[in-house]
């Protein structure tokens, strides 16, 4: 809004601890301020609304530390680390991964409630911007076009290898989560190495070859992701990158979650990918959510939102603490 006054009204946590002009700060569920000044970034702050200051009060919110590290190819990408609340030196901790979706998505130094809930919970969290993601130019973005599963896996891998040489991560109780295709690099992550002691797939994509008939993305989106290949002649190379081929690898327990009603990641891909893991003697779980689609741990209904990220942290701790 713009009053007449020259005032600026913006969404913003007064109680936090860190600078207003702090992209962080401004993504805390947020309470409203007006900015007035003609220079923001030497404006008068006032807050207007408190609604939040009970809930904050109460809360200890960990911020994220920014780095940066270098695949095996060299190429250099930005990740972030949360240190678990109540952080000791000298302490060893469990540690959680987070891949997002997309691909052509983005972390950044932002408020991400589930990631606050792991660290609530005792675990590190790990997050990176893996080839793919957006935010870098069209070429970064462009990078993982017929590649699902060849670098951006390696990008992981690296992040991998950070955790591993961080000095207060216990490096044998390392997790990885993600959706969407966070879920489907989750699902070929655990069929490709066993250096994760648990894995939760949200949303996810087992099985490219039937995705591309069923998806409401539509064929064409799935060839174009790769690379203009069709079922009838690269079928190989789409089943060879597809999570269900790999199953008898699988090693690491895994957790399937999945709405009845997501048509971009049909129900299907967690199905058939928890029968298979089933058949073959896998340490596997699945939970289905009715009347839920795809956007279920955004804007699905707060108590099945809830049970969700439970069901999440359950895991973790079933399998690494």
């Amino acid at each position: 809004a713009f009053p007449e006054d020259g005032s600026v009204v913006f969404g913003f946590n007064g109680n936090s601890s860190v600078s207003p002009n702090d992209i962080f700060a401004v993504s805390i569920p947020a309470d409203l301020c007006a900015a007035t000044g003609a220079d923001v970034k030497q404006c008068a702050l006032q807050q207007i609304t408190r609604v939040n200051e009970e809930l904050l009060s109460g809360l200890d919110i960990v911020k994220p530390e920014p780095f940066q590290f270098k695949s095996s190819d060299g190429l250099v990408l930005d990740g972030w680390v949360m240190k678990p609340v109540g952080f000791q030196e000298g302490k060893k901790y469990p540690a959680i991964i987070q891949v997002h979706g997309g691909p052509r998505s983005a972390y950044g130094e932002a408020f991400y409630h589930e990631m606050q809930l792991m660290t609530s919970t005792g675990f590190g969290v790990f997050f990176c911007n893996p080839r793919g993601s957006s935010c870098y130019g069209k070429e970064f973005a462009d990078g993982v076009i017929g590649d699902w599963g060849g670098m951006d896996y390696q990008d992981i891998m690296a992040l991998r290898d950070v955790v591993a040489n961080t000095p207060w991560v216990d490096d044998s109780k390392v997790g990885i989560t993600g959706g969407s295709y966070g879920g489907y690099m989750t699902n070929w992550v655990v069929t490709q190495t066993d250096r994760f002691a648990a894995a939760v797939s949200c949303r996810s994509i087992s099985n490219m070859y039937t995705k591309y008939g069923v998806s409401d993305i539509g064929w064409y989106g799935n060839k174009a992701g790769f690379g203009g290949r069709d079922l009838w002649d690269s079928e190989d190379f789409i089943m060879e990158r597809s999570p269900m081929r790999h199953a008898p690898k699988v090693n690491t327990p895994l957790l399937l979650v999945h709405s009845d009603q997501d048509y971009r990641c049909p129900l299907e891909q967690a199905e058939q990918f928890f029968v298979a893991l089933k058949r073959l003697g896998k340490t596997v779980e699945f939970v289905k959510f009715t009347g839920e689609n795809h956007e279920l741990s955004r804007s699905g209904k707060p108590w099945n939102r809830v049970e969700r990220v439970e069901h999440i942290v359950e895991w973790f701790v079933r399998f690494l603490k």
